[in-house]
C-alpha cells in the first residue's frame, strides 16, 4: 500500500490531537504529507454556496480568519516537525464533507479521533465516524486514547476466512507489508457458531494460501462475543492495532453482526483501521 496522503479530520478537540499525532508518526515513516480539514456547519445565509464551498460574507470571512488562527496554533505542535501540512476549512455537512475532499484529493489514508459512545459534543462523534467507518473506499484509521510512542509493529488482523474477504485482503496485506508489521490473523470461536479447532485453521490456511505474506500467525481464540474475543485477544498479544473489514450498509459480513465494526471503533482502547469490502 502506498501511503502518500493522510487525511485528519479537525474539530480542535482532544480527540483530534490523539488522532494528529498518530498519523503524524505515520506520516514521518512513509515520507506522507497531510491534509488538515475542519468542517463549519453554519447556515447558509453566511455563504456563499454557489462558490465551491467558499466564504463571501464579512461574517464568514472572520470566522474563516479565526479558524486559520486556530490552525496556525495547531500546525506549531511540536510533533508535526518535519511534516507537509495542508490546511482547508470548508462548509460543509462532517460527514459527506469528509468524503468528498477525500476523493477530490485523491487521500490513501483517513485518521479520525473518535469520542465513542460518551456522549460529548463535538464534529466526530458517533455517527459521524461510523458513516465514514461505513463509507470510504481508503482505509479509516481510528484513534481512541493518547498514544505516545505509536509503533504498527504488530496488527490484529479479525476475519471470518471467507470467500467474501479475499477481494479485500490483498490491502490489509500491503498495509502490514508497508509498516513491516507482523499480522495475526484471528478467528473467534463462539458458542453460538463452534468450529472444531482443526477445521478453523484448515479454512485459514486455505484462505492465505495464495497470498505473499509477511511475518504472521494464526489464531483461534475463544470467548462469549465475537467483539469481545477481538478486544481480548489483542489485549492479550499486545497488537498495536485492529484491522477489520467493513460493508457499506451494515458493519461487516457474515462472521459479524450489523453494527460490530462500530462497536469496536467507540470501544476498542486500540486504534482501529477499517477496510472497506
Amino acid at each position: 500500500m502506498n501511503i502518500k496522503r493522510i487525511l485528519i479530520p479537525i474539530d480542535f478537540s482532544e480527540q483530534a490531537l490523539n488522532a494528529s499525532k498518530v498519523a503524524a508518526k505515520i506520516a514521518k515513516q512513509t515520507n506522507s504529507e497531510i491534509f488538515l480539514l475542519h468542517m463549519i456547519e453554519i447556515p447558509s445565509g453566511i455563504v456563499d454556496m454557489g462558490s465551491n464551498n467558499n466564504a463571501s460574507t464579512p461574517a464568514a470571512l472572520l470566522f474563516m480568519e479565526k479558524i486559520h488562527d486556530k490552525f496556525d496554533e495547531f500546525k506549531a505542535l511540536p510533533f508535526f516537525e518535519g511534516v507537509k501540512i495542508n490546511e482547508e476549512v470548508r462548509f460543509h455537512k462532517a460527514f459527506s464533507g469528509i468524503l468528498s475532499y477525500k476523493k477530490e484529493l485523491n487521500i490513501d489514508l483517513i485518521v479520525m479521533g473518535s469520542h465513542g459512545v460518551t456522549g460529548l459534543q463535538g464534529m466526530l462523534i458517533g455517527s459521524n465516524t461510523e458513516k465514514v467507518v461505513r463509507n470510504s473506499s481508503v482505509p479509516v484509521l481510528v484513534v481512541k486514547k493518547p498514544i505516545d510512542n505509536f509503533t504498527i509493529d504488530n496488527i490484529t488482523y479479525a476475519s471470518d476466512f471467507s470467500d467474501d474477504t479475499k477481494h479485500s485482503f490483498q490491502r490489509v496485506v500491503d498495509f502490514a507489508n508497508t509498516f513491516n508489521a507482523t499480522l495475526h490473523l484471528l478467528y473467534i470461536n463462539t458458542p453460538k457458531n463452534f468450529e472444531a479447532t482443526n477445521d478453523s485453521k484448515k479454512r485459514m490456511k486455505q484462505f492465505i494460501a495464495n497470498f505473499s505474506l509477511g511475518n504472521h500467525t494464526l489464531n483461534i481464540y475463544n470467548d462469549h462475543s465475537i467483539e469481545k474475543g477481538i478486544l481480548c485477544f489483542s489485549k492479550d498479544a499486545n497488537t498495536d492495532l485492529i484491522a477489520i473489514h467493513t460493508h457499506g450498509s451494515s458493519g461487516l459480513l457474515n462472521f459479524f453482526t450489523n453494527h460490530i465494526s462500530e462497536d469496536l471503533v467507540n470501544n476498542a482502547l486500540r486504534p482501529v483501521v477499517t477496510f472497506k469490502l
